[in-house]
């Protein structure tokens, strides 16, 4: 359920801290506002996320807010991996999803972190990254909807980390999985009601 503890308690902390400020780097806020796009935050849903920078009809900004979003997640999961242990990579992974839901710069009103829930988990087990991933692709592709692509995928992670023998981050798992749904909160009411929006559409 979790990794054997290796790290010393001090440079824990200091994992901690430089994970949640890298996670907080608000990478589609920024690249909205350097392409003169607006402020994110009053477009669409107001997520500061890849999907909603998708609203704006700018599908490179999307993709680049995507793959930001994923890498500050997996880098900051690559570096502790590799200065310290996996403790310390597990721990980055869930500061660093902590820093973009709550993000310091931006009065701790972020995003609701599936790019970087699915970069963590390429950089701490690509086998789970991926099954996480293909089940995003199914989903959307089928329902056209990204919120219940990223609900399935985040919930199907739970299957996946025994499946591939990674149960040491099950309790990691658990909690960014808990951590997705209730970001989703909004988006699961609307998908009940048959109103949540489509992939790409403009709201």
């Amino acid at each position: 359920m979790l990794p054997p503890l290796e790290t010393a308690p001090g440079l824990l902390l200091l994992t901690l801290v430089l994970a949640y400020l890298l996670g907080s780097v608000p990478f589609g806020v920024v690249i909205t506002r350097a392409l003169g796009l607006g402020d994110l935050r009053s477009i669409g849903s107001g997520n500061i996320g890849a999907t909603n920078v998708l609203r704006t009809g700018h599908r490179g900004a999307a993709l680049a807010t995507l793959l930001l979003d994923a890498g500050k997640g997996g880098i900051a999961v690559l570096i502790a991996r590799a200065l310290l242990a996996e403790d310390a990579a597990q721990l980055a992974a869930l500061a660093a999803f902590l820093g973009h839901l709550f993000p310091v710069w931006l009065r701790f009103q972020g995003g609701k972190g599936v790019a970087t829930f699915l970069g963590t988990l390429l950089a701490l087990a690509w086998p789970v990254g991926l099954l996480a991933c293909g089940t995003w692709v199914v989903v959307a592709a089928i329902g056209r909807i990204s919120s219940l692509a990223a609900l399935l995928a985040s919930a199907s992670v739970l299957l996946w980390l025994p499946l591939t023998g990674r149960s040491d981050m099950l309790a990691l798992g658990a909690v960014l999985a808990v951590l997705v749904w209730q970001r989703h909160g909004a988006n699961i009411a609307r998908l009940r009601a048959g109103t949540e929006p489509r992939i790409g559409a403009r709201s």
